[in-house]
């Protein structure tokens, strides 16, 4: 397979200095078209990924900065390509006799002008790859942009997500095409001259955050429920949520309650800010609350949280906190209930899997993650796994990543199910990581398939307040959420940081 990408000579961006595409895990040639411009940038444009390089990325590159390009690889490719994907905004030669003619559409327009467009106007675009053979619309996609510091960091997370739409398009399994909502196509359009000045104040304001405050600050909360509950609500209503208090230079979140050997615990992500990384702790809860101390249970080298917990049979209780760090997906045996687990088996390895949770449907186990190949942002893509037995074998979905949408594919807790039907707590990152839950009834789900349709939307608010919203759990009467706000690092600063800092509001394209 000869595949060729159409790019466009004199806004050549590093991201497209690649010689290889990986497809399934094999390095597949790329051969680049280098085209005319077909459309002007803004004036300005490559000063400013320059001087974001220097403000925003420590003088780290990335790959929207300008490629420079030898006159050797601008001469004209010989021989026809299998599969083009066309990068720019030019009609398609009606000539070109490639079976495979892809062209990216941002918010619905080819050419980098639309990606940037979208995001000048404060957001990452819909991307759709149509193929232009036929017409047909071949995949959609949302990214998330959690890392996608500036313009340029934004415009390189689009990109990276749709080379990730390319490869699983290429890699000839069925696509699952979603219904994705539309922008407003009436946004304001913001002028790079007004970036800069926006973006630096921007920037600014976060780095005194960061210096004065412990960002983002996570809290557990908490309450007791002999009614219904948030999934038979749809809302954050019902008795008042308690707070589970931290020493201040930890927080807690990701929150799994269970009951084992006649005992209710909560486990939780315990990150000490001062080390900058997570281990597992567990406190036990009695009939008016949380009981005792917090008990240190699960400490690796790398960072943990998200601790999934999991019964199997009814003898064992098992615990796959998130390591994707590590790059595998890793489960634990309770051996001492609650305080003494072992490293178990390795479920999957090679990869980046955040938040992975299992659950059983018809006869088979279905493991979820959000999925990263590397680049772009880390809630953005669902990877479906699938197995008879909790050990394995793990085999991949017909159509992985199923699901390319920030704002309903990361796993947000555990499965339900309501009156026979399935259901799951996703993360809606449409306003930043962790902004927002979503309950998704789960519509179809087998190895070769896979629908979801959000049902309800929870933000904080009058009856949660703070700034985040991520992690819903229920066992028994005990429903536990979490949330996050600003934490100073010293009293001091308390008092005297503007607002501005003390909540710093960043559209979903700056760093998070």
């Amino acid at each position: 397979m000869i595949i060729e990408f159409r790019c466009e000579r004199e806004h050549a961006r590093r991201w497209m200095g690649r010689e290889t595409l990986l497809i399934d895990g094999r390095e597949v040639p790329v051969q680049i078209a280098w085209t005319a411009t077909a459309e002007p940038r803004p004036t300005g444009l490559d000063a400013l990924f320059e001087l974001e390089r220097l403000v925003l990325h420590k003088g780290k590159h990335s790959g929207a900065n300008r490629l420079n390009i030898a006159p050797e690889q601008t001469q004209v490719r010989t021989g026809t390509a299998d599969v083009v994907v066309d990068f720019t905004g030019a009609a398609r030669d009606p000539n070109n006799s490639a079976r495979l003619y892809l062209r990216p559409l941002f918010n619905g327009v080819a050419g980098e002008n639309a990606a940037l467009a979208a995001i000048l106007a404060g957001d990452l675009p819909v991307i759709d790859i149509v193929n232009e053979v036929d017409g047909s619309l071949v995949d959609s996609g949302h990214p998330s942009g959690e890392i996608a510091a500036g313009l340029s960091g934004a415009l390189e997370t689009v990109m990276a997500r749709t080379l990730t739409m390319v490869s699983a398009i290429l890699s000839g399994r069925p696509r699952i095409v979603p219904q994705l909502a539309r922008p407003a196509e009436d946004s304001p359009r913001r002028g790079p001259a007004g970036y800069v000045a926006r973006g630096l104040a921007v920037s600014i304001a976060k780095e005194i955050y960061r210096l004065c405050c412990y960002a983002p600050h996570w809290h557990v909360g908490w309450r007791f429920n002999d009614g219904a509950g948030v999934w038979q609500t749809g809302d954050l209503s019902g008795p008042g949520w308690n707070i589970l208090p931290d020493p201040g230079n930890h927080f807690y979140a990701d929150p799994f309650p269970v009951t084992w050997q006649g005992r209710t615990f909560v486990f939780f992500e315990d990150l000490d800010h001062r080390v900058g990384k997570g281990i597992i702790s567990a406190i036990e809860f009695g009939d008016y609350g949380p009981t005792g101390e917090v008990v240190p249970v699960l400490e690796e080298p790398w960072h943990l949280s998200y601790p999934f917990l999991i019964e199997d049979g009814g003898d064992d209780l098992w615990m796959i906190p998130e390591s994707s760090i590590h790059g595998d997906v890793a489960l634990y045996k309770c051996v001492r209930f609650p305080d003494k687990w072992e490293r178990h088996a390795t479920l999957l390895s090679g990869l980046e899997l955040a938040d992975v949770t299992i659950t059983r449907h018809k006869g088979l186990h279905y493991l979820f993650g959000a999925w990263r190949d590397g680049t772009g942002g880390y809630s953005d893509s669902l990877a479906i796994y699938y197995a008879e037995h909790l050990l394995g074998p793990w085999l991949p979905h017909a159509s992985n990543p199923v699901l390319i949408d920030r704002a309903s594919t990361r796993p947000a807790g555990n499965f339900v199910t309501i009156n026979d039907q399935l259901w799951r707590p996703v993360q809606n990152c449409a306003d930043g990581y962790g902004a927002a839950l979503a309950l998704a009834e789960v519509i179809e789900l087998s190895p070769t398939a896979f629908k979801q349709i959000v049902r309800h939307s929870l933000k904080p608010g009058p009856v949660w307040p703070g700034r985040k919203l991520h992690t819903l759990n229920r066992c028994g009467r005990l429903e536990v959420i979490d949330g996050s706000r600003v934490q100073p690092k010293t009293r001091a600063f308390a008092s005297k940081l503007p607002s501005a800092v003390q909540s710093p509001r960043t559209s979903s394209y700056t760093a998070g």
